[in-house]
């Protein structure tokens, strides 16, 4: 793919970076701040040639409402307000994120997402953060991640022990999407200039072999992941399994009303991506996950998700990033396309909001910052993300985003969960396929001016993968 064609697909794209950095919180070091910017910023310039002039960081609700509902630390929402006018005044758009995970204690020590009340306490904040700075701030985005305080927290249990409940902590996916719609509105009703939209963790992958109950279990994945929180947002209604029964309306949560606030129209979508996930169906396992180093830990996690008809398994012979994630750049473009093929026209405008620096390895063997790979990385996905928008895809927006970010939970899970070969505890750094360097990326991508047609053909050239996503194929509506 030329440079020349990466450049004129991408034009149309607002580029930025974000942090999880909270404006709230008294600032750090001066030492501290500033250069990890300079360089997402000079990856995209020396990628694209273009400057990436909007950033977006969290406000913080700990910090702003510590004590109480109605509470404010006035010191607080000056720091915000400070913070967006430092941005402005250096020429960058200023973009907030209104919940990154973190509840105030107040509503955490009761039942946080478990709890309704937390969504009307969400609106409020909202509100009074779009009167204090809707004038200021470029694009709202609500919440960081819906699944992770939701689904990870309330009903698998990984961020606070003892606090998974199961299917009965499914009431908090209800919660925080009814949280999002009531601050959407609330947002607008102040008078907010910015856009507005929040965050989904997509979820896609490649089935583990040919055979149709592998295809099937991916499905499950990506309605037990993408379908959950993007039905009631798209189409105003919970998820449908295949077995008819929806499972967060069955918990009794859903009031008259709910769907209707909960699907209040978007002006964009986030996607936060990470890595594909190779999915086998439960029957499936023991032939395709390794015997030799069977990894006890992701067996562990196979244990909850076999419950739900599909399991997860190392990919072959794919190089990975320090945490173990495969390094497969289409990975991204295949589930967007898998997106467009579930919901069609109902998509809002999409932007990726947390994709970039997903390798810790920055430094080469002489143990000088390693650009050349870090850049060849953001070229590759990003040149797939272009034949999307070259095939009738809107995407308005791309923000790099710091791999130092929740790092800790990064270690935990992603470590520990590795989702390829070899196990990287032991191993030393994975190399980088040459062609990427010298080429950037190797897809087979349709013309412009495609229309609303779509076909993908996934490949991993040079990383010695052999899987596919055969289903990746729509004609207009």
């Amino acid at each position: 793919m030329s440079d020349g064609f990466l450049h004129e697909s991408l034009r149309g794209v607002d580029w930025g970076v974000a942090t999880a950095d909270t404006i709230a919180a008294p600032p750090p070091p001066p030492p501290e701040r500033g250069g990890h910017f300079r360089q997402w910023t000079d990856d995209i310039r020396q990628v694209l040639g273009v400057t990436a002039d909007t950033h977006r960081m969290v406000t913080g609700w700990p910090q702003l409402q510590p004590d109480g509902p109605g509470r404010w630390d006035r010191k607080a929402l000056d720091r915000c307000e400070q913070a967006l006018d430092t941005l402005l005044e250096l020429g960058t758009r200023p973009a907030v994120t209104l919940f990154d995970r973190t509840l105030p204690p107040w509503l955490d020590s009761a039942d946080g997402w478990l709890a309704r009340d937390t969504a009307e306490h969400f609106a409020t904040y909202a509100a009074e953060l779009g009167r204090r700075l809707g004038d200021r701030v470029e694009r709202w985005i609500t919440s960081t991640d819906l699944a992770g305080p939701t689904l990870a927290g309330h009903v698998a249990g990984m961020y606070s022990p003892g606090r998974g409940a199961g299917r009965a902590g499914l009431p908090a996916v209800h919660h925080i999407l009814l949280a999002n719609g009531l601050a959407t509105q609330a947002l607008r009703s102040v008078g907010v200039t910015g856009r507005i939209g929040t965050t989904v963790t997509l979820v896609g992958g490649y089935p583990a072999t040919d055979d149709p109950y592998d295809r099937l279990a991916l499905e499950r994945l990506e309605s037990w992941t993408n379908r959950l929180f993007l039905d009631p947002l798209l189409l105003g209604e919970h998820m449908v399994t295949e077995d008819e029964i929806a499972p967060v309306a069955a918990t009794g949560c859903v009031r008259p009303g709910d769907l209707e606030i909960i699907s209040t129209p978007q002006d964009l979508l986030g996607l936060s991506w990470h890595t594909p996930f190779r999915v086998t169906a439960p029957e499936n396992l023991p032939r395709v996950l390794p015997t030799t180093k069977c990894r006890t830990a992701l067996n562990e996690v196979n244990r909850l998700l076999m419950g739900l008809g599909f399991a997860i398994v190392p990919f072959d012979d794919v190089e990975t990033t320090a945490y173990g994630w495969p390094i497969i750049p289409e990975g991204l473009a295949d589930a967007v396309a898998g997106l467009c093929e579930q919901y069609g026209d109902l998509l809002p405008p999409l932007s990726v909001v947390d994709n970039g620096m997903g390798d810790l390895d920055l430094v080469d063997d002489t143990g000088h910052r390693d650009d050349t790979r870090r850049r060849a990385l953001l070229r590759a996905r990003l040149s797939w993300l272009a034949g999307l928008i070259a095939a009738g895809i809107e995407v308005c927006g791309y923000e790099y985003w710091s791999v130092l970010d929740n790092l800790e939970a990064k270690f935990r899970y992603t470590r520990l969960y590795a989702m390829a070969i070899p196990d990287h505890e032991l191993a030393p750094r994975p190399t980088m396929p040459s062609d990427w360097v010298h080429t950037g990326a190797f897809a087979a991508v349709p013309a412009a001016g495609a229309g609303t047609g779509l076909t993908l053909v996934s490949r991993t050239q040079g990383a010695g993968a052999s899987y596919s996503r055969p289903r990746i194929s729509r004609t207009g509506q």
